[in-house]
């Protein structure tokens, strides 16, 4: 699989090596059954389609383009006011539904493609299919337990449909591995409750308020932990 864990875009050069390693070995295992008198002639090495793989890859980094442009389009929109801002709105929301027909492509290549999986649920989520999000972050977890991306954007989706237990279990959970990915989902609970505020919520009033409760006592925690560590760092 050809393919980086940050999530970043896979380049040519990086993808080539990896074919041309796997080619190798192959070939090297189909010699020695010819030598050992397994065979009459070297047969094909049995490997993956670099083809295949290489589709996947461009689609998966293709996804990554139009979600970029999606997120200028956003910024520019939030600097702007009216129409215009509508306007420039719904251009990322296309943009968002050419990334998902990119990473669905992506994960049609090569279907244990995790970074794929999860940025075709981010791109679903930004269209509003939450049910559908959440099922390709699963699938990416599935294939990469653990993964820090998919953790958070699918506990922002789970603020999409309300399940906020689930949201809180994915912060606890990053808490413990991946700090960062931990502050931006909070970030991203606090703006969940600002809209609930600014519109009619589907949330209870009780829970809307235990909820806000549990998200500014965990902010002040994390908020501590990270004024000790800067302390710590400046005695050291």
């Amino acid at each position: 699989m050809a393919t980086t864990k940050s999530g970043k875009p896979l380049s040519l050069g990086r993808r080539a090596a990896i074919f041309a390693a796997a080619l190798g070995i192959g070939f090297l295992v189909s010699s020695v059954s010819w030598a050992a008198g397994g065979s009459s002639t070297p047969s094909t090495p049995s490997v993956p389609s670099p083809t295949m793989e290489m589709s996947a890859a461009d689609y998966y980094n293709q996804g990554l383009k139009h979600r970029d442009k999606a997120w200028e389009l956003e910024k520019k929109a939030a600097a702007t006011q009216g129409k215009a801002a509508e306007k420039l709105l719904n251009k990322a929301q296309k943009e968002y539904e050419k990334a998902v027909k990119a990473q669905r492509n992506a994960v049609s290549k090569d279907s244990v493609l995790y970074q794929a999986h999860s940025s075709l649920g981010y791109a679903l989520r930004k269209i509003g299919e939450y049910d559908e999000s959440i099922a390709a972050y699963n699938r990416s977890l599935s294939i990469a337990p653990g993964y820090p991306e998919a953790i958070e954007y699918r506990a922002e989706a789970y603020l999409g449909l309300n399940r906020l237990d689930e949201a809180k279990e994915a912060y606890l959970l990053l808490v413990r591995e991946d700090q960062a990915r931990a502050d931006e989902l909070m970030t991203a609970m606090k703006r969940w409750l600002e809209q609930q505020q600014d519109s009619a919520s589907q949330v209870s009033a009780s829970d809307l308020e235990e909820f806000a409760s549990w998200v500014e006592e965990r902010a002040d925690i994390a908020g501590h932990i990270a004024m000790v560590r800067r302390s710590g760092a400046r005695e050291w």
